[in-house]
Parts: structure tokens; C-alpha cells; sequence
């Protein structure tokens, strides 16, 4: 047994955030790493694809897309072994949406129109080298 008044039939939500955001989950088709920026480590190239192709990408500006480079030039300082970057790596992409947390607080969601055909999908390979990588940081 529940309490309260019994909800009506067509509730509406009448606090819906005016400027709330609901993008599509399609992947974006990004942009290529810039050469100029020097990246070595393969953790920095795959945080780059990941995020040149997020749904956050498809309202971005040219200075969010500097951002994206800024704090690509961080995680490859991190994968080199500079553990002093991880905080402001995660300030960085938290204003981007980076975790569930982070896009409830920026009001925005991502509708996923695919998400029972998805489950079927085999997840994909990940490099040998991404784990020796890791692997060698967390025992410097």
C-alpha cells in the first residue's frame, strides 16, 4: 500500500529545466588527433577518439574543441607517468558530461534508441599495449 493521493493518469512534469539537453547517442564523426600536439601514448590517443566522437561533440564550438586538446596534452603527461594531472584531467572532462553524475548535474541526458540491439554486440578488443601501458604507471 502506497501513501499519498493516487498520481493522476497523465502527470505531467511540470519542473522541467528550460535549458536541459537531450542528445542523441549516436557516435559523432569527430575530428582526427592534430599531429602538432605530439601525442606519444596510446591511453591519450584513445581518450582523443573517444571524445572526438562523443554526443557532447555535435553542439561543440571551436574553443571547446581547444579544450579537447588541452586536456589530451594532460592525459598523455598522466600516461607518461605524471600522476599530478588526474585531477585536473577530471575537472576538465566533468564540464563536458564525462559520468552519469556529471550530465544529471548538467541537465543533460543521452537517449539511446539502439539500447536492446546493443546488448547483443561483442565488446570490442582492447589493445595488448594499452594494458602493459597501465601496467607499467600503476608500478613506477
Amino acid at each position: 500500500m502506497t501513501r499519498g493521493p493516487r498520481p493522476k493518469e497523465n502527470a505531467v512534469r511540470r519542473n522541467k529545466h528550460e535549458h536541459a539537453q537531450e542528445l542523441s547517442a549516436e557516435a559523432q564523426p569527430g575530428r582526427e588527433l592534430p599531429r602538432g600536439l605530439g601525442i606519444t601514448t596510446a591511453g591519450a590517443k584513445r581518450f582523443w577518439k573517444t571524445w572526438s566522437t562523443a554526443p557532447q561533440t555535435s553542439a561543440w564550438t571551436e574553443t571547446d574543441w581547444a579544450e579537447l586538446e588541452i586536456t589530451t596534452k594532460l592525459v598523455d603527461g598522466l600516461y607518461q607517468g605524471d600522476l599530478r594531472l588526474a585531477g585536473e584531467i577530471r575537472q576538465r572532462v566533468a564540464k563536458w558530461g564525462a559520468t552519469t553524475e556529471d550530465r544529471a548535474r548538467l541537465r543533460m541526458s543521452i537517449k539511446d534508441e539502439n539500447q536492446d540491439q546493443g546488448a547483443d554486440q561483442a565488446p570490442a578488443d582492447t589493445p595488448t599495449d594499452l594494458d602493459e601501458e597501465l601496467y607499467r604507471l600503476l608500478n613506477s
